[in-house]
């Protein structure tokens, strides 16, 4: 049946070959409004991830504050200072924690050689890395156990910040440095990365060393901040809240004083992203949806023509035996077989597009990709468009008398 319909498809479509031409276009086009739209939607979604997750993988930071709230007795107005211990303490007291760490920052200056650089320096634990995707570069590290446990001087550059004391094309790893007058050795530079945000500096600029080493060296006892990862980020609100009450109680502060313990979800920036690329991708799917509709208009008034063109023949069939079922497939595979000639030329205009698409616009927009949900999709779009362009045609040419056909 596939093969008389492609005849037949070809002998009918030779007669009407600007017609043909026209249709297979707007179906081509229509395609490649789809395929391309969808895919310039998924790489700006993934743009906008990875730059997000430039701050870390879905985190939560938190700053100790003042009371707002008078408590047990207590005014408000007092400072609320949290140690390790305090993290320590309470971590086992908060289900669905993941990560956490805390963080202790300071501005140093930085000697190498002849060179002095004001840096932004962090005391972290290891955990820090995996929460803010902070990767070295390969032939380097990151902190480890052992580098807090033993105080050790090692230090983690930001990749900007060891251009600039080292100078491009150098592998700064095994050299060492001077902070404040003591000497570090440098473990491992950050990998170049996307970040849209921040809460002290570009990560690019800063520096990080053994929260126990930073302590020694300065005497602190107080963190500045601390970051923690819960295992679901469904999850965040209730182990904020969990982690809230927790702390609370060891530190003698309302668990509903959000002054007392601030937090910042970035959880919630990923699911705001989530929500909002879902809405806009359908958008950009009914818009080329739309211009695909037009195509199949298209296709739908070609398979007018066919049917009467060939109203005598299907009157022959019919008197000769032909059952109208018979009749509705052949038209309805004949249109099928059109649109998917349009829906392949513009599939291969799409992959075409993304392949040569400018890496320097990729910052900005992301790469446009043709994924499998894409090209489904649009597959299932065509399908749809197509069956119903040639479904009427072929439903009137099957209802046709054939005596009167015949005549015609």
């Amino acid at each position: 049946m596939l093969r008389d319909a492609l005849l037949q498809l070809h002998r009918d479509l030779k007669s009407q070959k600007l017609r043909t031409l026209l249709t297979v276009f707007g179906l081509v086009w229509g395609t490649v409004a789809v395929t391309l739209l969808l895919a310039f939607g998924a790489g700006l979604k993934k743009n906008l991830i990875k730059q997000t997750a430039g701050l870390g993988d879905r985190i939560c930071i938190s700053w100790p504050g003042l009371t707002s709230i008078p408590y047990q007795g207590l005014g408000k107005g007092r400072r609320v200072r949290i140690t390790d211990e305090d993290l320590e303490t309470v971590r086992p007291r908060v289900d669905g924690l993941k990560r956490m760490s805390s963080e202790y920052t300071d501005g140093w200056k930085m000697v190498y050689n002849l060179k002095t650089y004001p840096v932004d320096v962090s005391g972290v634990s290891p955990e820090f890395a995996e929460m803010r995707n902070l990767i070295p570069v390969p032939g380097g590290r990151f902190l480890n156990p052992l580098d807090v446990s033993h105080q050790r001087r090692v230090v983690f550059l930001g990749n900007k910040v060891a251009e600039d004391i080292f100078g491009k094309g150098t592998d700064p790893v095994g050299k060492t440095v001077l902070f404040n007058g003591s000497p570090f050795l440098v473990i491992g530079v950050l990998t170049a990365k996307q970040q849209d945000s921040s809460y002290n500096s570009r990560d690019s600029d800063l520096a990080w060393i053994p929260g126990t080493t930073f302590r020694a060296l300065t005497g602190r006892k107080y963190l500045s901040n601390f970051v923690f990862q819960p295992a679901s980020a469904l999850e965040s609100k209730a182990v904020t809240e969990s982690l809230r009450a927790a702390l609370s109680r060891r530190l003698k502060f309302d668990p509903a004083d959000k002054e007392a313990f601030s937090v910042w979800d970035t959880t919630e920036q990923f699911q705001f992203f989530e929500v909002f690329m879902l809405a806009f991708s359908l958008f950009l799917g009914i818009v080329g949806s739309l211009t695909l509709v037009v195509g199949g208009i298209g296709v739908s008034n070609i398979m007018n023509v066919i049917v009467d063109e060939r109203t005598k023949e299907i009157g022959v069939k019919m008197a000769l035996g032909a059952k109208s079922g018979a009749i509705l497939r052949q038209f309805v595979v004949e249109t099928m077989i059109v649109t998917a000639i349009g829906g392949a030329v513009g599939f291969a205009i799409s992959l075409g597009i993304c392949a040569v698409f400018p890496s320097s616009l990729q910052e900005f927009v992301g790469k446009p990709e043709v994924s499998p949900a894409v090209a489904l999709i649009t597959t299932g779009i065509l399908g749809v468009i197509g069956f119903l362009a040639g479904f009427f045609p072929a439903r009137s040419a099957s209802r046709l008398d054939p005596v009167v056909a015949m005549k015609m």
